[in-house]
């Protein structure tokens, strides 16, 4: 709606203009359009503005299996986080080069063996997410397709916090787990 400003001497209330603004167009009138206010305008409608702050996507976090490459000496490591900061790397896994005998195994029943490492920052030289490479499985799908195992779950199980439900109700000194009354 366009609307002249010289039939009116006050702005209508929707206007948010600052003092020094209304004076300056009581002295040069202008024509003004009119818009509904912002609230109005799609209400059930998530905003979705570049204003907003992104989040960062966070790919090494704790229990996400990766292979850790190192400097001096210069080795590899597959495993699960346990913790990533500017001091160092906690993984929990197995040197690449016995990633085999390791799934072996646990295909055998045998108790899990993979060791929990710390690796400060100036030994890690890269570190990278476990991903498939074309038609090439990952060794966590390798892993999968041997044992019948998720390794992340078992790698990070005694090390990270349980499942949300366990936390709510976590485990009483009764041992044989009946509810007190």
């Amino acid at each position: 709606m366009l609307e002249s400003t010289r039939d009116s001497k006050d702005f209508p209330p929707c206007s948010p203009c600052p003092q020094w603004f209304k004076l300056f167009c009581r002295e040069f009138p202008y024509p003004r359009l009119h818009f509904p206010r912002p609230s109005d305008d799609n209400r059930f409608v998530p905003s979705t503005s570049f204003y907003e702050i992104p989040q960062p996507a966070a790919p090494f976090k704790a229990g996400t299996v990766v292979i850790a490459t190192l400097a001096n000496p210069r080795e590899k490591f597959w495993g699960a986080i346990l913790h990533l900061s500017a001091v160092g790397l906690s993984l929990r896994g197995v040197d690449l080069s016995s990633f085999d005998d390791f799934v072996t195994q646990i295909r055998d029943g045998e108790p899990l063996a993979a060791g929990v490492m710390f690796f400060p920052m100036h030994r890690v030289e890269r570190l990278e997410l476990d991903l498939p490479e074309g038609t090439l499985p990952s060794l966590a799908q390798r892993f999968a397709q041997k044992t019948g195992h998720d390794p992340a779950p078992i790698l990070v199980s005694e090390f990270l916090a349980s499942a949300p439900d366990e936390k709510e109700n976590p485990p009483s000194d009764n041992p044989s787990g009946a509810k007190p009354k």
